[in-house]
């Protein structure tokens, strides 16, 4: 992972960067958006907040700045304002300490300048000495300064006692004359004289207060450089001090990583990981990462790894313990070719066919009380609430599937990993990133009616393309096959189960996904996590995603499991927490994972394991000492105006684009959602409310045929009346409201049965159920045909479902 580099003390330097706030008990620990320029330390909610709203500032030039532990560090400017901040490492926090002592020195330097009568330092060419030069300019200037002052006030001193003793002359012959007609003369006399006295006198009082001035701001000023040259050498000499500590500990370090048996001496090894060479050791151990550990209850905690782990090779020869992290020879040095050369073929770059849209119609500003709609619907099904479009997305569900398909890369990068330790941090991965799109979307996607399909054709842009059918309307379920041209195919079958609860609404995916890769033969399979609307009733909708997401090889047995932390009002963590434990088929941990699933992830090899102390509920942590920690995803930047087109990704803002050739039932020709799309809210609901009519019309007549071939000839006489008794119940079943309700199963989410009052013999178009022998569950795979329809322009085979 790339770090912003250090500060370089140079004037109208700007550091920014991210960092979390504390903001009070209830909030903890937020993430924002930090700006350090010209000694103020400024911060926002986003970078999108730069140009409009700043939430607060500091002046440095009177802060204090303490150093709490690994990560965290106050600033404060003696009571008024105080900043409790938290970096993400241990390095970014030194980063910034460094940054904010620089830019509090040149804050001082410039308020002592700011304190001067507005004398600057002249022009002069940059060289090496110009520092030293624009002083000493500056020093002579000012005495240059002070000395005219000083001859003004000499030239004034001799004009007050000139005129102060003609003044003096004539007041004396004023008093010994007579009164005689030579009276007025005199007076006139003494008045220009004593006038000439005034005037010198307020020339030389203004000499005086300008000269005191002067004197009083640069003594004021030179006084504050004196200080600030004082507290510039302590702090060198802190800092000199520190280099030296960890000069020492380099040394240390280098000694012992240079001081290795003969197994590691082996040049094909070290050529292959790249880490041969002097120092190279020591600078890795320079650039560990200390992990906060985590609340209770955690199951672990990941430190630094030894130095000696740098350099290894791929047996355990060298007297390790059998706790060490580190597998056969195919998966040594594989932190580098996961992190620095994920490609390490170069492919061939393709070039899109067209040209996609980049922008949708912005979305109306429609009011309509949630409240008043789901109030009575406290306990029921999601999928039971026939909801208008104010509340959707111009999205289907099948739209959204597809949008799992964002960082396709990961699956390509996995698809080229050797070892399937390093394969299963990949798909790890991708299965955090179909997390980053939902943080703001707080629209309900269109529910597919039966039949309707998705298709996402990126192969000549991409390398993958895929297709969802809604195969199921009791209960409503989507498939999905995604097949790529590197080596790997998707597909998952989603159900979703959901319920209000009054102040939020619980989204519960029930299904299964899977990933094949070609190569490998690698099986993957895992579930989706529980997502939760919040502020329901009164306040801003917002997103969190909970629960625990076990990732299986059936082939190897290796396994990834990620934990979603819930959001929670008391903790000091971050937000959107997800952290995970790689393991292979016998339980030894080999991979750390952690970051959120709203903007990126990390993984580290664990290079020896240990157990650590008990946490609150007496369970004993598990301690990971890790390598540095590398980025693995990290979530591609909304695109600009997206707060107005329903915060759409650059990939969501093409998926319901008109694309010629596509079925019939493709969910791009429904009316209501592209009415919905085009701001034409009344509308869609007219045209939604006739597609649920028209599928209700349909599904009887299918259950009605269903119910006359499972019945007996002496039956068949009571089936209309059967039917006509299930057209009454049915009046309020909508696209949006199937009658069904899921029931409890011992055999786990997977085996969810449902009650349902209609037969149905509805057969998916493209797809077929299929009992998977791998992971023992039974969905629908794709069966093929799809694509060759396209080609030859046959949709004959399509109902009108529109």
């Amino acid at each position: 992972m790339s770090e912003p580099k250090p500060p370089t003390p140079t004037p109208g330097d700007t550091y920014k960067g991210w960092l979390f706030k504390w903001t009070n008990y209830i909030k903890g620990y937020q993430r924002r958006w930090f700006v350090l320029s010209n000694g103020l330390l400024s911060y926002y909610r986003s970078q999108a907040e730069m140009g409009h709203t700043c939430r607060g500032t500091i002046n440095l030039a009177t802060a204090n700045i303490a150093v709490e532990d690994s990560c965290n560090f106050v600033i404060s400017n003696g009571g008024a304002q105080t900043y409790h901040l938290k970096a993400s490492s241990e390095v970014e926090r030194q980063r910034w300490i460094t940054a904010l002592e620089l830019a509090k020195a040149k804050a001082v330097h410039m308020q002592a300048e700011s304190d001067d009568s507005g004398d600057e330092c002249p022009a002069a060419p940059p060289s090496s000495g110009q520092g030293g030069g624009c002083r000493n300019l500056e020093i002579q200037s000012t005495l240059r300064t002070l000395g005219s002052k000083v001859e003004d006030l000499n030239t004034c001193n001799d004009l007050i006692v000139k005129h102060g003793s003609a003044l003096q002359r004539s007041l004396s012959e004023l008093e010994v004359l007579r009164v005689s007609g030579d009276v007025g003369d005199k007076m006139k006399q003494v008045t220009e004289r004593a006038t000439l006295f005034r005037i010198t006198s307020n020339a030389m009082i203004n000499a005086c207060r300008d000269f005191l001035s002067l004197a009083q701001s640069h003594s004021k000023r030179w006084q504050k450089a004196l200080h600030s040259e004082r507290d510039q050498r302590i702090r060198l000499e802190e800092t000199l001090e520190q280099l030296a500590k960890q000069h020492n500990h380099l040394e240390r370090a280098f000694r012992g990583a240079t001081v290795l048996p003969s197994s590691f001496s082996n040049p094909a090894l070290g050529n292959k990981g790249g880490v041969s060479g002097k120092g190279d050791a020591s600078d890795e151990d320079d650039d560990n990462e200390f992990f906060d550990a985590m609340e209770d209850p955690a199951e672990f905690i990941t430190v630094p790894a030894d130095p000696k782990y740098h350099r290894r090779s791929g047996s355990n020869a060298s007297g390790f313990s059998c706790e060490t992290g580190m597998d056969d020879q195919s998966v040594n040095f594989d932190e580098l070719s996961l992190a620095s050369n994920p490609e390490s073929p170069q492919t061939l770059e393709l070039e899109p066919v067209r040209q996609r849209r980049t922008r949708i119609p912005d979305k109306p500003n429609y009011y309509l009380n949630l409240w008043s709609i789901m109030k009575n619907c406290i306990g029921k099904e999601l999928s039971k609430i026939p909801m208008p479009v104010n509340f959707n997305e111009p999205l289907s569900m099948l739209q959204r599937l597809s949008e799992d398909l964002e960082y396709y890369e990961l699956l390509d990068k996995a698809a080229k990993c050797q070892s399937s330790l390093e394969q299963m941090c990949y798909v790890a991965a991708f299965t955090v990133s179909s997390y980053s799109t939902t943080v703001h979307r707080t629209g309900k996607p269109f529910n597919p009616l039966l039949g309707e399909t998705f298709e996402l054709d990126r192969l000549k842009d991409c390398g993958y393309r895929s297709l969802c059918e809604q195969v199921s309307h009791h209960p409503p379920a989507a498939a999905h096959h995604a097949l790529s041209e590197k080596g790997w195919t998707l597909r998952q079958e989603i159900t979703l189960a959901s319920k209000f609860r009054g102040k939020y609404l619980s989204i519960m995916p029930l299904g299964s996904i899977q990933c094949l890769f070609d190569k490998s033969e690698n099986h993957y399979s895992w579930k989706k996590v529980t997502t939760t609307v919040h502020n329901i009733i009164v306040g801003k909708l917002w997103i969190d995603q909970s629960g625990e997401i076990d990732v299986v090889n059936h082939k190897t047995g290796d396994r990834c499991h990620l934990k979603f932390a819930p959001y929670s009002y008391f903790s000091r963590d971050v937000p959107r927490k997800v952290t995970g434990v790689v393991t292979d088929k016998d339980g030894k941990a080999h991979y750390v994972l952690s970051g959120t699933w709203d903007e990126k992830m990390e993984f580290s090899r664990i290079m020896q394991s240990s157990k650590g102390e008990n946490g609150t509920e007496g369970k004993q942590r598990t301690v990971y000492q890790t390598l540095k920690a590398k980025e693995i995803w990290k979530k591609n930047p909304l695109p600009e105006g997206a707060e107005n087109m329903y915060f759409f990704s650059s990939l969501a803002l093409t998926l319901n684009e008109s694309e010629e050739g596509v079925a019939p039932t493709d969910s791009r020709r429904r009316p209501d959602q592209r009415m919905m799309e085009d701001g034409r809210w009344d509308e869609a609901n007219a045209e939604k409310q006739k597609l649920e009519e028209k599928q209700r019309i349909v599904r009887r007549e299918r259950e009605r045929e269903a119910v006359k071939a499972a019945s007996t000839p002496e039956e068949a006489d009571g089936v209309e009346t059967g039917t006509e008794a299930s057209e009454v119940s049915d009046e309020t079943d909508t696209e949006d409201s199937p009658p069904l309700t899921p029931v409890a199963s011992p055999y786990g989410p997977s085996h969810v049965p449902f009650q349902s009052a209609h037969p149905d013999n509805y057969q998916a178009m493209w797809f077929d159920k299929f009992d998977d022998p791998a992971s023992g569950e039974t969905l629908h795979v794709y069966k093929g045909g799809y694509w060759e329809a396209k080609e030859q322009g046959s949709w004959d085979m399509c109902p009108e479902i529109f």
